[in-house]
């Protein structure tokens, strides 16, 4: 039986930090990055893709906003469903178009994807996943005083405006995802997911929150029983002392080791903490297995053991 893993697409696989901000140019990306994903898939791996959206439903959100006199600006949840209904179309079509490429008559699927958080959670009183464009702290400092967003700086990169990232507790579309999964290589939880709450009736009603990816793609690997969490993001190796003259490259942490660094405050929140936090909770799931956090070019070499980052139990 091929091993499961289900890979964590962080936001430098669909866009490029230099390239404008355009479908045309994350559509450009998408193709460099779907030819990764296609060489994973052809190694014999059973894989099920997810995707952040910070930057895209930021900007989309800003759209709705400025044309609000024009046309009703839609609620936030909304443009998150937008943005996962975007982002999955380029992964699809790319990630098709590179099977087919390799010979590999392979379906790919996106699945609007909700996912239902808790209504207290403690999030929603103190944001901090970061949304949209970087801008200067004299910008930020602005957007704060007109628009009313809470405004942080981004681990060195410049300041973006931060929102509620409530913990995923349930995937709605689970059993749709394990149906196709034999099938397809299905894109979910895009995103993080539509974050949706329970109302007393049943009904379930969008919130104003972006999920953080990693957590929803660790939710995906505990409910399809995956054998890896693949969280690919710009580095090849999770550091500690980041950017100062003693930073160490990690190749590995156990479970404990990785709780030390966390208590040390060595990953910084909204970046590397999360993906160290979402590999820890896999791995305490799943004892048996492992998480791996690198880059999306070195993904193929991480799962042959020659780089990343791998957290294991002991």
């Amino acid at each position: 039986m091929s091993e499961r893993i289900v890979i964590a697409l962080g936001g430098n696989a669909l866009q490029s930090g230099k390239g404008q901000a355009t479908a045309e140019a994350q559509h450009e990306v998408v193709k460099k990055t779907c030819e990764r994903v296609a060489d994973i898939s052809g190694r014999g791996y059973e894989i099920a893709v997810v995707h952040g959206n910070g930057p895209q439903v930021g900007r989309i959100v800003m759209a709705s906003e400025a044309a609000r006199e024009v046309t009703p600006s839609m609620p936030f949840d909304v443009c998150g469903a937008m943005s996962q209904g975007y982002i999955g179309y380029h992964i699809q079509q790319c990630l098709k178009y590179a099977l087919n490429k390799a010979n590999r008559n392979v379906p790919v699927v996106t699945v609007a994807t909700q996912m239902i958080v808790d209504r207290n959670d403690p999030a929603f009183q103190k944001p901090t996943k970061p949304i949209g464009p970087f801008y200067t702290e004299e910008e930020a400092k602005a957007m704060e005083q007109e628009k009313g967003w809470t405004m942080k700086e981004d681990a060195g990169r410049g300041w973006r405006r931060v929102v509620a990232s409530p913990i995923p507790k349930r995937i709605v579309e689970i059993d749709a995802v394990k149906q196709l999964w034999d099938d397809a290589i299905v894109i979910t939880c895009g995103g993080g997911g539509i974050p949706v709450v329970e109302r007393p009736d049943g009904m379930l009603e969008g919130v104003a929150a972006v999920i953080d990816k990693d957590f929803a793609a660790e939710l995906l690997a505990e409910d399809v029983e995956a054998d890896i969490l693949m969280i690919l993001t710009e580095v090849e190796r999770v550091s500690i002392h980041y950017k100062t003259p003693e930073q160490e490259d990690l190749a590995g942490m156990t479970l404990a080791e990785a709780a030390q660094y966390v208590q040390d405050g060595e990953f910084a929140p909204g970046s590397m903490l999360p993906k160290v936090e979402a590999a820890m909770k896999f791995v305490r799931r799943y004892p048996n297995k492992k998480a791996i956090i690198t880059s999306l070019d070195k993904a193929v070499e991480a799962l042959e053991g020659k780089t990343g980052t791998v957290i294991t139990f002991n």
